[in-house]
């Protein structure tokens, strides 16, 4: 069977809820998933408060995707296995979540002052329940309303890092992230390390106290892999990998299941729950 360590759910921005994201797992035959929405929890606490975590037929892995800060290149930090009621971890959370709104008001009124017909209530329409307001959310607003074709292009021409409509927002930074997710019981791991675009970078920040290296992803070519293969057992870190699915139209992948990793890979990090 495949397992996949790299998902997101309606309560960042992903298209399905917790419990959709379940559901497509299974059909899609999936032994083992992890959910990693941006900067929240939710997701895990609401199949939980539902009595859906732990689940029939599939294992759930509590899992978080942080962004860090750094002057020039992005960088994510995957959490696995966190107390997702850890109250040191929540209350930094609700600081990020804070930034995030800020930060969202800040671009839409960039993006209106390039004479967008965009608002902030057109954004919360595709945000939905949400509390982790995203890039993505802005930029799904406006294909909806007919600037872009895709999300992506979207990204390229206003909300990347450097683009007109972008904002910084309040990061954490790498070292922070890495002891909060340790000391909430996770295992910290370097998510999708070729879009760091810089392998330097990349190696520094294994030696920061990461765990694990997600050498696996859609947008790693085999070449990629076994470079990050590598970094990893050089540093004798755990080796993971993940589709990042959201769900959303014209972002790969656009099926749970059509990326996925070997089961031995996340059995290693699997524990059973004990909430």
């Amino acid at each position: 069977m495949a397992s996949d360590l790299h998902t997101h759910t309606r309560c960042s921005d992903g298209l399905l809820n917790p419990e959709e994201l379940i559901e497509a797992a299974k059909e899609a035959g999936l032994n083992y998933i992890a959910i990693t929405d941006h900067d929240t929890v939710n997701g895990v606490c609401q199949l939980y408060e539902a009595g859906l975590y732990p689940a029939k037929g599939i294992k759930i892995i509590p899992g978080i995707e942080f962004s860090a800060h750094h002057e020039t290149q992005e960088i994510h930090i995957l959490g696995y296995n966190i107390d997702i009621y850890d109250k040191n971890l929540t209350d930094r959370l609700n600081d990020v979540v804070e930034g995030r709104w800020t930060r969202f008001s800040s671009m839409v009124q960039k993006l209106q002052e390039m004479e967008y017909d965009i608002s902030e209530t057109d954004v919360l329409e595709i945000a939905g329940d949400s509390t982790s307001i995203s890039r993505s959310h802005i930029a799904q607003a406006l294909v909806r309303k007919g600037y872009f074709h895709t999300v992506k292009e979207c990204f390229d021409e206003v909300l990347e890092k450097g683009r007109p409509a972008y904002v910084s927002h309040y990061l954490l930074q790498p070292e922070e992230i890495i002891d909060l997710i340790k000391q909430s019981g996770g295992i910290p791991v370097l998510a999708h390390p070729k879009l760091i675009k810089d392998d330097a970078l990349v190696e520094h920040l294994l030696k920061q106290g990461i765990e694990g290296v997600e050498a696996f992803y859609p947008k790693h070519s085999p070449e990629d892999t076994e470079r990050y293969v590598a970094m990893a057992n050089k540093y004798n870190l755990m080796i993971t990998g993940g589709s990042d699915f959201h769900g959303i139209e014209g972002r790969m992948p656009k099926k749970l299941g059509e990326f996925s990793i070997e089961d031995s890979y996340a059995a290693e990090i699997y524990r059973e729950p004990n909430i």
